[in-house]
């Protein structure tokens, strides 16, 4: 399935202020609204590779570029064909200043024929990558060109990375109900990682008075959880007739 969708009209869009005025006319419907076109370069030519069918050299030769919130599109001055592409489709935009011209140059991802025959996503290797490089007739322009691409593609975030993050804090996400408590017992001790963690609650353990204070130091062989809770109820009894904790009175 191919990233490059052919079209005949340039795609249809509306100024930033155009849709300023829009909104705030309160609209019956928001969805209706136009997509904003960020960018409009004229004198622009196209180079793809591999090529498109259905599109001659002659026609990218020249045309004008348009950098609309939901598609990149071109279309060309001799014929009034073109092409748009979605942002998910492109996986790599960048200035390119090594030629005699500078270049906004795009990789797009495309899914090989192949992959849809089988019904499937398809893998890696059933992916193709089309190169687009994208030549304005005024170089200055490129810098603005490369601005709009990017605010858009920002609209545009690829899904197949959200699932992967999501994945990857998984743990985050899983169900905590089958893990057990760990309450102690008299043969049972703290590791060194336990003892660690426990140095640490007691840096911060809040009590009811709204005082935070540490515990006194525990045995180096403790007796579990239930040496932990008497310690903290000890400490609890021997500052709750003092008129000062902590420094404050």
């Amino acid at each position: 399935m191919s990233t490059i969708t052919l079209i005949s009209t340039p795609p249809s869009s509306v100024s930033p202020e155009e849709h300023r005025q829009i909104v705030l006319s309160t609209p019956s419907s928001f969805s209706d609204i136009p997509p904003v076109l960020r960018h409009k370069q004229d004198d622009v030519s196209i180079e793809l590779d591999p090529p498109i069918d259905g599109l001659s050299l002659e026609e990218l030769a020249k045309g004008t570029l348009y950098v609309v919130e939901n598609v990149l599109a071109f279309i060309s001055t001799s014929s009034g064909r073109g092409f748009h592409i979605q942002y998910p489709s492109i996986t790599i935009h960048a200035v390119s200043r090594s030629g005699s011209s500078p270049i906004v140059y795009c990789q797009l991802e495309s899914q090989s024929p192949d992959a849809d025959a089988e019904g499937g996503e398809g893998e890696d290797e059933d992916l193709e990558m089309t190169e687009l490089k994208i030549r304005p007739a005024d170089p200055s322009s490129v810098d603005n060109i490369f601005e709009a691409l990017s605010f858009c593609a920002a609209l545009h975030p690829d899904p197949n990375i959200s699932r992967a993050d999501n994945d990857d804090e998984g743990l985050y996400h899983e169900d905590l109900s089958s893990f057990e408590t760990f309450t102690g017992g008299p043969e049972e001790e703290l590791s060194e990682v336990g003892r660690a963690a426990l140095a640490h609650l007691e840096s911060i353990i809040v009590y009811s008075e709204g005082f935070a204070t540490p515990l006194e130091p525990v045995d180096s062989e403790p007796e579990g959880a239930e040496a932990l809770v008497q310690n903290a109820d000890d400490q609890n009894r021997s500052h709750s007739g003092s008129g000062v904790v902590n420094g404050v009175s």
